[in-house]
């Protein structure tokens, strides 16, 4: 499907999902959501949707690249004595809109405030989920460009392995893995990337610092590449050394906890399920608390957003819909095990989108 047919398809949609919750036209503030629904790359501005028409708002530094990005689309282009909020709520008054959504997630509270006092006539109603909610799943193209994403994720992570040394430090292995992902092709990495040595690797969120790889015998690496736009998500662990006591048995909990959790995707298995699938794993060989966060995310545009993988989570898996699917076992003091991997639902069951092995020999590299 044409560039520009894919975006319209995808307002189309959107604006039946605002006619059916009653109001006149959605403020569209998140700048993923802004590219999703026209394919403009820029900050710094809106979308207002309406029942019958759309309206991009910008400024004149993007005004070529909205020509070449998203042709045909009305815009406002902004004076540089007024912000975007300003720009909006001056759109929206001219609009004369009753009824207006906003997306609570992206626009702030004094923002909010700024368009209610300009236009005290007018209802803003609070949103979530209309774009994302679209978002969830992807179609052939945004498929591809994760594909892309995860190729130059994958290839760095071998330049990474193949030139490990002791010496480094994790803050130096991170670096590295940054510029080789962007050599790779990548725009840039989806996120500051996790190397974590050691007791370190307990810590899910950890800050790569100056601990030496040969500190302990493990490392945890967490990285992702943006191809662009669309983004992966990856987890693997290294053993760089003597490998640590029970950290082979907790590798095999997890890597099973995983695979229970791959068979369950499919269309119509709800995401608590996905979750449980792989919980009930780590449970049962004693791990439970050691197990703290969700199974997953999804990912795409953004590393993280919707559908949420993990406990009490009802949502019905698509096909189309693309997540991590990470479990993991965290031993304070000693080490993390995580292993995460890109998967897509489809028709009829999932296809795992990454293609690292991940066999506990297939670990080793020191």
């Amino acid at each position: 499907m044409p560039h520009s047919d894919r975006h319209a398809l995808r307002r189309d949609k959107l604006r039946a999902a605002i006619i059916k919750k009653g109001l006149d036209g959605l403020l569209v503030t998140s700048c993923s959501n802004v590219t999703y629904l026209t394919g403009f790359t820029g900050d710094s501005s809106y979308l207002l949707m309406t029942r019958s028409g759309e309206l991009v708002i910008s400024d004149f530094r993007y005004v070529t690249q909205l020509d070449e990005e998203c042709p045909g689309l009305d815009r406002f282009i902004r004076g540089p004595q007024i912000t975007v909020t300003e720009a909006a709520a001056k759109v929206l008054k001219r609009s004369k809109l009753a009824r207006i959504g906003i997306e609570g997630a992206s626009l702030t509270v004094a923002s909010k405030e700024l368009i209610e006092k300009k236009l005290p006539r007018a209802e803003l109603v609070t949103t979530g989920g209309l774009v994302e909610g679209l978002r969830q799943t992807k179609d052939a193209d945004e498929v591809a460009a994760i594909r892309r994403a995860i190729r130059h994720a994958e290839r760095a992570f071998a330049v990474l392995r193949a030139t490990l040394r002791p010496d480094q430090t994790e803050k130096e292995v991170a670096d590295n893995l940054e510029m080789q992902i962007r050599q790779q092709g990548a725009k840039q990495t989806s996120f500051t990337p996790i190397v974590a040595v050691g007791a370190k690797g307990a810590l899910p969120h950890y800050r790569p610092g100056r601990e030496r790889i040969d500190a302990a015998g493990v490392v945890l690496v967490d990285w992702g590449a943006d191809e662009g736009l669309y983004k992966s998500d990856l987890t693997r662990i290294l053993v760089t050394g003597r490998i640590p006591p029970k950290l082979e048995s907790a590798y095999e909990v997890v890597l099973m906890a995983q695979r229970r959790a791959i068979e369950m995707i499919r269309p119509g298995a709800t995401c608590q399920d996905v979750d449980a699938a792989a919980r009930g794993v780590i449970q049962k060989a004693g791990f439970g608390r050691r197990f703290g966060h969700a199974l997953g995310h999804g990912v795409g545009l953004d590393i993280h957003e919707a559908p949420r993988v993990g406990p009490g989570q009802k949502h019905l898996l698509k096909a189309g819909m693309v997540m991590t699917v990470e479990p993991g076992i965290y031993l304070p003091g000693r080490f993390g095990v995580r292993i995460e991997d890109d998967v897509l639902v489809t028709k009829d069951g999932c296809e795992v989108l990454s293609t690292l092995p991940k066999e506990f020999a297939d670990t080793v590299v020191l």
